[in-house]
């Protein structure tokens, strides 16, 4: 009988090492059967995600270090350690690190689908991030709608 669970140390699990973030998938779709991916986010103090949206999947933000300004339908918020933001379908939101600093979270996307869609960035080239016609198409295959950068914060100077 093979094993029924599975277990990952620190710093263990398939993981995208990108200019911005280092992501490690702790529980691929393909362990839940579809139901939910567990990821661990190690965001760099450049990281920022601009506006977007998804239709059918939510998502689900345990912050365990530094701060994120987390931009939710509107309304702007600081996460900092201990803080849970739930994004349902539907609900535009953006982020960006604090005070330009790293931080890291726990991330939950349900149904499961964004551990297939950073594996697919990661066999891309440059040439392939270029192309708006083949990101359209996988940003649609993964339910990701761009909506724009991110908004700007009230402590923005201009």
């Amino acid at each position: 009988m093979g094993t029924r669970y599975a277990k990952l140390g620190p710093g263990e699990g398939p993981n995208y090492d990108w200019e911005n973030d280092h992501t490690f998938v702790k529980v691929s779709g393909q362990d839940t059967g579809g139901a939910y991916t567990l990821m661990e986010d190690n965001l760099k103090s450049s990281f920022a995600l601009g506006l977007h949206r998804h239709d059918t999947h939510a998502e689900t933000f345990y912050f365990l270090e530094g701060e994120v300004d987390f931009y939710v339908d509107g309304d702007w918020h600081c996460c900092k350690q201990g803080t849970t933001m739930h994004v349902p379908p539907g609900v535009p939101h953006a982020c960006r690190v604090a005070n330009n600093a790293p931080a890291r979270m726990l991330m939950i996307f349900q149904p499961s689908g964004f551990d297939g869609f950073l594996a697919e960035l990661a066999t891309m080239t440059e040439a392939d991030f270029a192309d708006e016609a083949k990101m359209a198409e996988l940003n649609s295959r993964y339910d990701i709608i761009p909506m724009g950068p991110v908004p700007a914060h009230p402590d923005d100077t201009v």
